[in-house]
């Protein structure tokens, strides 16, 4: 069978691999198609998930086989085994990035189970996004792969059968049952000495204890654990454990409209993510994990209220420059790939609302008081006071003009309220609470006015707007209006109406969204928004409906429970960078709800 060169996976084949710095995406099969070496948003050394195998990647497979037959994450952990059942036999490759000493690295073990069969490896390094083709060499049995400041050392215990061909490594070997193969690739500093060498057997058993014992401290013991546990091990694997910093996916420009130009980098931090990472986190029992985020929180936003930024770079960064790549052609022929994201210059009023709900639920939750905290919130509430009213780009970062969006509102008035909540709760953090219950009740009043439309009880996008955004279902959560006002359940009824797509999905806002956006194309459905529909039920006492769309939803994690941002219902396929912070966010926060372990007002990441 020819080795394909195109790049043919759907979205949804591929598995994580990471180890709390940066990840790996494999496909069904056996193919690494990205890495970023040595952090999440370091230029990618196997990028032919948005290009071709000859951007670089790892093939490890039996050979002259397609996809695995079945693969499973083992129970609890990030380690995948993949499975294929061949005429000759039965062989599991386990696949697994270590929790790093100082240099990243990727193990895959092969095991033949029964039987006997032949693997081919097939190893492209391509370093800075597929363009750099490295010197190899072998050295005492390794290969060894440098170009400019990237060295990449690849060795198999025991050694096996390799040679060079058209720049890539290959390796050819026959397994008999119980016979095994450890590949360990490892990356570091070409100027620098190579770093310890693991064993990658003792590595997998660590691995594997790390993450059980982290499981191990999830308080939640509800209907849904499993999927749960997925997805905290999932926004586990994208926070990036120097700083604390989450990640809204570890990949860019996977599209959210095939073959289109939406195609964005979100190997990033956002701001909003803080709120309802900060409430999963808690509510399932992970107070170090909300420490580390709040912390992070705090050292990003200081400074000047008026700089403050959506997202940041993985310390804190703030210039995350936005340019395109023109030698990959993008997954699927979906152009121009993006590094970098240049809405972090964008003015999104409601990132204010969720920086202030996250200090005021880490100080509801016991975590240890910052002293700089509350007169950083004091100095965001002075600026928000002055520019609550202006138009921005809004929870969806739009590229067209700026809009009076109702959610942007709302949270300024979640600003305000939980402002008000705190002095209230502790009077002795001093300021004047009359100031900010007058601005809260501005805000109320207005949005009441300006942002509903009584003919079709619904409140609306954006201030004498038509069209409707599924960001108003977090109207109730919010605290804005109770759960059964027949505001909020009119509005519920209108954007199932009007943004619904097949199978009980929703949009994230009306058709017609060029107008809005600024950029041309359709885009599939939301996944968060389906969650937030089930969280807005559930509040309105329609349990049942919000159980059912449950299950509905997890119908659409992949055969190892990940999700991507959006899915297409008329084709079964994922869209958009992959697996989503945003939508496990959405996922843990609805199990939470239901089981009675709510977590908090916001909304998280979007792009």
């Amino acid at each position: 069978m020819a080795e394909r060169t195109e790049n043919t996976q759907p979205i949804e084949n591929y598995a994580l691999i990471g180890d709390h710095q940066t990840a790996a995406l494999v496909g069904r099969n056996g193919s690494i198609d990205w890495l970023c070496l040595p952090r999440f948003d370091s230029a990618a050394c196997f990028a032919a998930l948005v290009g071709t195998h000859e951007n670089g990647h790892w093939l490890l497979a039996p050979k002259g086989e397609g996809d695995c037959t079945h693969r499973a994450y083992r129970t609890d952990s990030l380690v995948l085994d993949s499975v294929w059942e061949t005429p000759g036999g039965t062989v599991r490759v386990t696949d697994f990035m270590p929790q790093r000493d100082k240099a990243p690295d990727v193990v895959r073990i092969v095991e033949c189970l029964d039987g006997e069969v032949t693997m081919h490896s097939t190893l492209r390094l391509r370093f800075d996004y597929g363009s750099i083709v490295p010197w190899m060499r072998k050295t005492d049995g390794h290969r060894v792969a440098v170009a400019g400041p990237d060295a990449v050392w690849l060795r198999s215990e025991p050694e096996v059968p390799s040679w060079g061909e058209k720049f890539s490594t290959h390796a050819e070997f026959s397994l008999k049952a119980g016979e095994k193969v450890a590949f360990v690739l490892t990356w570091y500093p070409s100027h620098k000495k190579h770093p310890r060498l693991i064993e990658p057997y003792e590595a997998l058993e660590q691995s594997l204890a790390d993450w059980r014992a982290w499981v191990a401290q999830c308080a939640y013991d509800g209907p849904y654990r499993e999927v749960v546990v997925r997805s905290l091990i999932t926004l586990k694997a994208l926070t990036y454990a120097p700083t604390g910093g989450i990640v809204a996916a570890p990949t860019t420009s996977l599209p959210e409209t095939p073959g289109g130009v939406r195609n964005w980098d979100y190997r990033y931090c956002w701001l909003r993510d803080s709120t309802l990472t900060l409430g999963a986190m808690i509510a399932a029992g992970y107070l170090d994990e909300a420490r580390a985020w709040r912390d992070w929180l705090l050292r990003a936003v200081a400074g000047d209220p008026s700089t403050l930024q959506i997202m940041y770079g993985l310390g804190g960064e703030r210039r995350i420059p936005e340019f395109e790549v023109p030698w990959l052609g993008g997954y699927d022929g979906a152009a121009p790939v993006r590094v970098g994201n240049d809405a972090a210059h964008q003015l999104q009023l409601d990132v204010y609302g969720e920086v202030i709900d996250s200090l005021y639920l880490a100080d509801r939750a016991g975590l240890p008081a910052k002293h700089h905290a509350w007169q950083l919130q004091l100095k965001l509430m002075e600026y928000l006071e002055k520019a609550w009213q202006e138009p921005d780009e809004g929870l969806w970062e739009v590229r067209g003009p700026r809009r009076q969006f109702v959610h942007s509102k709302v949270m300024a008035w979640v600003a305000a309220d939980r402002t008000v909540r705190a002095m209230e709760r502790e009077p002795k953090l001093g300021g004047d609470v009359a100031r900010w219950r007058r601005m809260r009740d501005a805000i109320h009043a207005e949005v009441c006015e300006k942002g509903y439309d009584p003919v079709r009880n619904t409140f609306t996008q954006s201030y004498g707007s038509q069209g409707l955004d599924a960001a108003l279902l977090l109207i109730p959560r919010a605290g804005f209006l109770p759960p059964d006002d027949p505001r909020v359940l009119g509005t519920i009824e209108a954007v199932r109406a009007e943004l619904g797509a097949e199978d009980g999905l929703l949009l994230r806002y009306s058709p017609g969204q060029g107008e809005v956006d600024g950029l041309p194309g359709e885009e599939g459905a939301f996944l968060v928004c389906s969650f937030w529909l089930a969280d807005a039920l559930h509040l309105a006492g329609r349990t049942r409906e919000a159980e059912a769309l449950f299950r509905q939803l997890l119908s659409y994690t992949n055969d190892v429970g990940l999700l991507a941002e959006e899915y297409d219902p008329r084709t079964g396929r994922h869209l958009g960078n992959f697996p989503q912070a945003f939508s496990h966010i959405g996922l843990v926060g609805t199990a939470l709800g239901l089981s009675g372990r709510g977590g908090s007002a916001g909304p998280g990441a979007a792009g």
